[in-house]
């Protein structure tokens, strides 16, 4: 019987202390090798060439040429699965969501001044082995200069010269008034439900952009430290017609208003008599996530939204949210789960789907359509019909 295939990882951080940890909480786990280390992206280059890694653990911060320019060269000429290691900050997490726009798959904050990992080496693992299984997407080649794993070997940077990626999708959105008669108009019972996991943010990002802002009111869950939920979610405010906020307890849902779990809480819905409130609460962790798809999608079962609710599993690991959307459907719900083909990592839609919780499964592209086409029959209380491309 031969020995299953172990991950080969190559970590690169200039911190001594963190490659250390991350190469013992690596090699604790059975399944994964840490084939190497490098302490800026140069060296990287040399061992990506030499050792070919199956995933990178990558840090952000680094001198001689930072991780986002990196990434960037890396993604644009050897496209690989990426894991980015940040800062607890509020930079910290401007970049690592950079990072994802570029094609990261996942990210992890570390502790600044810590001698430990605790807890984050298995948190590292777990999405090293997530990384591994991922779909990986080329960028559009870019003029800089690219990194040594193209057709021919190009002259690196000067060592001396220090490359800076500056963070940011594109310019914030002028975002078009909506008549408050119209808002007004739409029945408050309609909602849509969202929930992602690994690929997430980039997948609500083109689904958020490409709605136009007088909808229903929208809870999201995107599976996300809570050092990260409110940049998440100011980002896509810059970005989207919508209104989109990190959620506050006892906040009132509206139209044209979109509300982001905060990371580390979960996030629940309450009908007040006259409109939607959420809850933010702590808890234990359901499928061992906090916040979890699950508990928004059944208390939205629970509450009577059923046959007004829009819901939907986009690209994720694992099985949340599954449960919850079965129960919408069978409240009354339109349900979809996004496509295995345009899913980073395919599980949270494939369980949602193989147990008839997903009505129809639905591209990333098509996803914004599909919503804004029946959120006009929910609002309106027409039949659900099948979507039709």
């Amino acid at each position: 019987m031969s020995t299953p295939k172990k991950i080969r990882v190559l970590i690169v951080d200039d911190s001594a202390v963190v490659r250390k940890l991350a190469s013992e909480a690596l090699a604790a786990d059975p399944e994964i090798e840490v084939v190497g280390t490098a302490i800026d992206p140069y060296m990287a280059r040399d061992k990506l060439k030499e050792l070919s890694p199956d995933v990178l653990t990558l840090d952000l911060e680094m001198p001689r040429m930072d991780g986002l320019t990196f990434l960037r060269l890396l993604m644009e000429r050897r496209p690989m699965p990426v894991v980015v290691m940040s800062s607890l900050t509020q930079r910290g997490s401007e970049y690592a969501l950079e990072a994802l726009r570029l094609g990261a798959i996942d990210f992890l904050g570390k502790p600044s001044g810590s001698y430990s990992f605790g807890n984050l080496g298995p948190q590292l693992a777990a999405k090293v082995k997530t990384a591994a299984l991922a779909r990986v997407r080329p960028l559009a080649p870019s003029t800089d200069a690219p990194i040594a794993h193209a057709a021919t070997t190009p002259t690196a940077p000067a060592p001396t010269q220090a490359i800076r990626y500056v963070p940011g999708l594109r310019p914030a959105v002028a975002k078009t008034r909506i008549d408050p008669a119209r808002l007004r108009q739409l029945d408050p019972r309609a909602i849509i439900l969202l929930g992602a996991s690994t690929g997430g943010t980039e997948a609500l990002r083109d689904v958020l952009t490409n709605l136009p802002g007088d909808l229903p009111g929208i809870a999201i869950v995107q599976h996300i430290p809570a050092t990260f939920s409110k940049a998440f979610a100011d980002r896509l405010n810059g970005l989207c017609q919508l209104e989109v906020r990190e959620a506050v307890d006892g906040e009132r849902l509206t139209p044209g208003l979109a509300l982001i779990a905060p990371g580390n809480f979960h996030m629940m819905l309450q009908w007040s008599g006259d409109g939607y409130r959420v809850r933010v609460v702590d808890g234990p962790p359901v499928w061992h996530q906090r916040p979890a798809v699950d508990l928004l999608f059944k208390s939205a079962a629970d509450c009577g939204a059923g046959p007004h609710a829009i819901a939907g599993l986009l690209t994720g690991m694992g099985k949340d949210g599954a449960e919850g959307l079965k129960k919408l459907r069978d409240k009354g719900a339109t349900t979809f789960a996004q496509d295995e083909a345009s899913c980073v990592v395919y599980g949270m839609p494939k369980a949602a789907w193989e147990c008839g919780a997903a009505q129809i499964q639905v591209s990333l592209d098509r996803i914004a359509p599909y919503i804004v086409g029946r959120s006009e029959a929910t609002v309106h209380h027409a039949p659900v019909s099948a979507f039709s491309g």
